[in-house]
């Protein structure tokens, strides 16, 4: 039985939500974020902003000049969250199958459930009438038989469409072909232009490029995924187990700064709290990454490996003032400050034999843990400035 796959994604949902906890806003333009006047970026913005150019991730200064007339809200993220909660509810009543992509979207795996339930477009169908008469929002929903297609099918009609992809094979082909580069999995803007200047400027162009070409200019790896997706091949299952991936946090400045005692302490602050979620999810990283963003949003990200997995704040706040150290330029001001783990892992790294003995000077990693968690205990009952 050929898979079936629904990517449900809610339309501009924090501000469908403001619209709809606000009727004298609906059918004006809503922009979710930081107040015009201030520091800060859209979250995001109804159909109604996008038609002036407003998206998100545009600083709301540039959204207001843009916008002018724009109502701006800051977001209630627990509003959005209980929202969110009713719509994965929703979810779950046609498929136990139902992998979360963020707080607004997900992959059904309906395969099972089409002889008790109907075929997937009646499904989508139903699916979306839930949402639109239970919670009065709507969505856009891609029908497919892999997770690549299905998503890039729920763009095809936005907002409040339902998309299947085309069953024959050379009609799958042809509507990929259209489609430009980025819409790829996994094209970013830097590759894009690099297969552009190879002469590779759509996925036809893609389609009917030679493999030995292709694994030329991008290495093999790259160049299969690439092929296998302009193709509409994607084994990858919906998994109702989301696994994390990376965690982070940043700190946006109200001014930029060339205080580095207060980048220090920030990030110090920003590493702590990383570990507090990785120790609360049961979780080590291998990675430890920096990001900052300097006057005129200019942004760099650096990162570093540690000798073995770890989750204590000590070890976390050493890396992020070791790369801050290293990579700081100490005469631009800097806008924000970011720190973030990656490549996480459930289960502890041993040390290899020849590691042994210079691991013995430092306190044991079991022992840091320990007190990160003891730390965690004393600033959970007293306060985050507890020590």
């Amino acid at each position: 039985m050929a898979r079936a796959i629904l990517h449900v994604d809610m339309d501009a949902f924090f501000a469908a939500i403001e619209q709809l906890d606000h009727p004298e806003w609906r059918g004006k333009p809503v922009i979710v974020g930081a107040p015009p006047d201030k520091r800060g970026v859209v979250s995001t913005c109804s159909y109604e902003a996008r038609v002036f150019g407003v998206h998100s991730a545009m600083p709301s200064r540039q959204a207001y000049e843009k916008c002018p007339h724009g109502i701006f809200v800051r977001g209630r993220m627990g509003r959005y969250k209980e929202v969110s909660a009713a719509v994965f509810r929703i979810f779950a009543d046609f498929t136990p199958l139902v992998e979360p992509l963020s707080i607004d979207e997900a992959f059904l795996d309906v395969t099972g459930v089409r002889r008790l339930l109907g075929p997937p477009e009646a499904l989508a169908a139903r699916i979306k009438a839930r949402i639109r008469g239970e919670l009065g929002l709507t969505c856009s929903v891609g029908v497919a038989p892999n997770k690549f297609l299905a998503k890039l099918a729920s763009e095809e009609r936005k907002p409040d469409g339902l998309f299947v992809v085309p069953d024959d094979p050379q009609a799958l082909l042809a509507w990929l072909a259209a489609k430009p580069l980025r819409a790829l999995w996994g094209v970013g803007p830097k590759l894009a232009a690099a297969l552009r200047a190879a002469g590779i400027a759509t996925v036809r162009d893609l389609q009917s490029c030679d493999p030995a070409r292709l694994r030329a200019l991008v290495g093999e790896t790259l160049a299969a995924h690439l092929l296998a997706i302009a193709f509409g091949r994607d084994a990858r299952p919906v998994s109702d187990a989301r696994e994390e991936k990376s965690l982070s946090r940043e700190h946006t400045y109200p001014e930029d700064t060339l205080d580095h005692a207060a980048l220090r302490e920030d990030l110090r602050a920003l590493a702590r709290d990383v570990g507090r979620r990785l120790r609360r999810l049961g979780l080590r990283a291998k990675t430890a990454r920096l990001k900052i963003r300097y006057a005129g949003f200019r942004t760099v990200t650096r990162q570093a490996p540690f000798p073995t997995p770890c989750c204590d704040e000590f070890a976390l706040r050493d890396a992020a003032w070791a790369l801050l150290e290293r990579h700081l330029e100490p005469e631009t001001p800097v806008r924000l400050i970011g720190f973030g783990v990656e490549h996480l892992t459930a289960a502890p790294t041993d040390l290899p034999p020849d590691d042994l003995f210079a691991a013995a000077t430092p306190p044991p990693r079991e022992r840091l843990e320990r007190l990160s968690q003891t730390l965690d205990a004393l600033r959970e009952r007293f306060g985050p400035h507890a020590p």
